[in-house]
């Protein structure tokens, strides 16, 4: 996806720093859990960077498959000076297309910005979003972005104040 301005793409193992930089910030108001730096090049390819055409990143999202139908948006960021520019939309259709490439027909976010998910056809969910046997099976997962999507006690401390959404694509 190009636009004058700026590119997105898949992010390659030396977009890594420039992720941790842009999420920086984020994660020091608590509003993205940090990650180690190896969990970031251990992920990579889930991630897509938005690059604006003097080769500055300055947005970043990823797509992590949790299950048969059900992916999760994460670490959806854009550099403040391209807030409103429509950056995070376009990462959002991006990782929202390679969802539907992979067979994903339902996605999940964890996060503050309501009203952003709000006006890309997420909706707030509650509890018995998925089969109890398929549970049994997502609760063995040591991953915490599934712990999030089951609402699980063990992450209740890193949910406050967070909204769990999904979209039916």
């Amino acid at each position: 996806m190009s636009h004058p301005e700026y590119t997105v793409r898949r992010a390659r193992t030396s977009d890594v720093a420039a992720i941790r930089t842009l999420i920086e910030p984020l994660v020091a108001e608590r509003i993205l859990l940090g990650k180690e730096r190896v969990v970031f090049y251990e992920s990579v390819q889930e991630f897509r960077v938005a690059e604006a055409s003097d080769g500055t990143l300055i947005g970043c999202g990823a797509l992590h498959v949790m299950w048969e139908d059900l992916g999760e948006v994460r670490t959806l960021a854009v550099a403040p000076a391209w807030l409103g520019t429509g950056v995070g939309r376009a990462l959002l259709e991006r990782l929202e297309a390679d969802a539907r490439e992979l067979g994903l027909s339902r996605l999940f976010c964890l996060t503050f910005e309501v009203s952003f998910f709000t006006r890309n056809g997420y909706g707030e969910i509650g509890e018995g979003v998925i089969d109890p046997e398929i549970y049994s099976e997502m609760v063995r997962s040591s991953d915490e972005g599934v712990a999030e999507f089951l609402d699980l006690a063990r992450v209740k401390p890193n949910t406050l104040g967070n909204s769990r959404m999904l979209k039916r694509l």
